[in-house]
């Protein structure tokens, strides 16, 4: 498979980009960046040609699939140009910057025929799965609570252009704060291991301390938490934060009626009433499992894994969770 890379920022150069490079069913054909040096470095580094335009490399009738890794208000223009080239498509969460947008994206991916995956890398992490399969079983009993939480400093400390001058607190790109940044998430990833879609959301959202150059608080959130309610009738909370200056968290607990399950960064325990625990130990991970997942259903074809379609009611429950922060 022939890929093009339209965004060459950080998720980009640490993920898509190696990762693609490191499967034996792929090859960089072409990268796109507004900054040109950035898609002409890549090139040099990985092969393949820069191109002038998103517009120029659609075009290229060589490339099979893109990954859209542009910031949020691109997403939806970007992959909709994409699937009508008769390209398949990889896009970087959030899917899109409103409901209308993801709906004509998924909409889009259903009429071309070509495959719309986006990138819920939480799916595909190996405690995800290895906690999805446990629940199966029913090795807790029934879920009846859960709390699940995403934070570390924010995009001012990893992306690619540091600080809170880059787009990802520019409202007019971003459209969003930390909500689609790492909110989506874990929104998707409750829903996943529970199987089931958020029906009703409380939430509270602010902005508690990042700051422009000048001293203003950033137009998007860095702080959110929401309260959750699954049509299974599970309950639970979702905290999202660009404000965890120490350690990172990320991690889910689920409360049911035989124990508890916590799910932490490359483990999974297990903790019954009667006083039994079991820990579970992942190996070290390699990459993210997101590319490989992607170039798998396209050689192999089969089910789309985390289609546009499945990430529709993530998408809603983000969107109803600022909304009603925003009408308190």
């Amino acid at each position: 498979m022939k890929i093009g890379i339209i965004g060459c920022g950080r998720i980009a150069q640490e993920r898509h980009i190696p990762e693609y490079a490191a499967h034996p069913g792929a090859e960089l054909f072409g990268y796109y960046d507004f900054v040109a040096s950035r898609a002409e470095e890549m090139a040099k580094q990985y092969g393949g040609r820069a191109f002038t335009s998103v517009e120029e490399l659609l075009e290229c009738a060589e490339i099979d699939a893109v990954s859209v890794c542009t910031a949020n208000n691109a997403h939806a223009q970007t992959t909709i140009a994409a699937l009508r080239a008769g390209k398949h498509v990889l896009c970087e969460k959030p899917m899109a910057t409103s409901m209308e947008e993801c709906e004509a994206m998924a909409a889009e991916a259903r009429r071309s025929g070509k495959v719309l995956m986006i990138a819920q890398n939480q799916r595909f992490m190996s405690e995800h799965v290895k906690a999805k399969e446990l629940l199966a079983l029913g090795v807790i009993g029934r879920i009846l609570t859960f709390r699940t939480c995403f934070g570390h400093s924010g995009p001012d400390h990893w992306s690619v252009d540091r600080g809170t001058g880059n787009w990802f607190f520019d409202k007019r790109q971003s459209v969003f704060g930390c909500m689609a940044d790492l909110g989506i998430h874990k929104t998707d990833l409750i829903q996943f291991l529970l199987d089931s879609e958020v029906e009703k959301v409380k939430a509270m959202t602010d902005t508690l301390d990042k700051c422009y150059a000048d001293g203003s608080r950033v137009d998007v959130e860095d702080n959110a938490v929401c309260l959750f309610r699954l049509k299974n009738g599970v309950i639970g909370t979702m905290t999202a934060s660009w404000t965890y200056y120490g350690e990172e968290e990320n991690g889910t607990v689920l409360y049911g009626t035989d124990g508890s399950m916590k799910i932490r960064d490359g483990s999974v325990e297990v903790c019954l009433q009667s006083g039994d625990r079991v820990l579970y130990r992942m190996p070290p991970r390699s990459s993210s499992g997101v590319i490989d997942a992607f170039l798998d259903c396209l050689i192999c074809g089969g089910a789309v894994p985390v289609s546009g379609e499945r990430v529709l009611s993530a998408m809603r429950a983000v969107f109803a969770a600022l909304d009603a922060a925003k009408e308190k």
